[in-house]
């Protein structure tokens, strides 16, 4: 059913009682539009890094590019493992750092949650958007008594649900 009209849903749909007592959702990409939010986060934190980065070695800034390095390196990655590839693919390797680090740490885990407080900082200031179709979707299988969750590899998930307005509509 992944983002597909309300028409062709209840065209498509054959979730019934007697099958299901509950319906599962994905957050990102289905419910929510974070892509954008998460890819301006990376390249700022990035950006910001790399240029400091640059400066004290006496080399060239080079940008991280969110249609190239973006997709490529943490698009759909653990934050951790996205900071990691991406600085391999650039030839720099920090320490990993411990996980609570704070975003001032020039360790894998600190560039992680510096960009993990940028996502927050947006989303606090300018929300998320939803696919509104799959909301309403949402709306409509809780009024015909369905328990509703959310699923997510994400950390932020309950910030991104309260973001978007639409935690109340999630069993769990």
């Amino acid at each position: 059913f992944y983002r597909k009209t309300m028409d062709q849903l209840q065209e498509d749909a054959t979730i019934t009682r007697e099958q299901f007592d509950a319906v599962l959702f994905d957050l990102d990409g289905v419910l929510t539009d974070t892509q954008g939010v998460h890819a301006a986060c990376w390249k700022k934190m990035f950006d910001e890094f790399l240029r400091k980065w640059s400066e004290n070695r006496d080399e060239e800034f080079h940008p991280f590019s969110i249609t190239d390095d973006y997709y490529l390196y943490v698009d759909g990655r653990l934050r951790s493992d996205g900071v990691r590839d991406f600085l391999y693919s650039r030839n720099i390797n920090l320490p990993e750092g411990d996980p609570d680090a704070p975003p001032e740490c020039e360790t894998v885990s600190g560039l992680g949650n510096r960009k993990n407080d940028m996502v927050n900082e947006l989303m606090e200031t300018e929300g998320v958007d939803v696919y509104s179709d799959s909301v309403s979707w949402v709306r409509l299988l809780r009024e015909q008594g369905y328990k509703t969750a959310v699923v997510s590899a994400s950390s932020n998930c309950k910030t991104v649900l309260t973001s978007a307005k639409i935690l109340d509509q999630f069993d769990t």
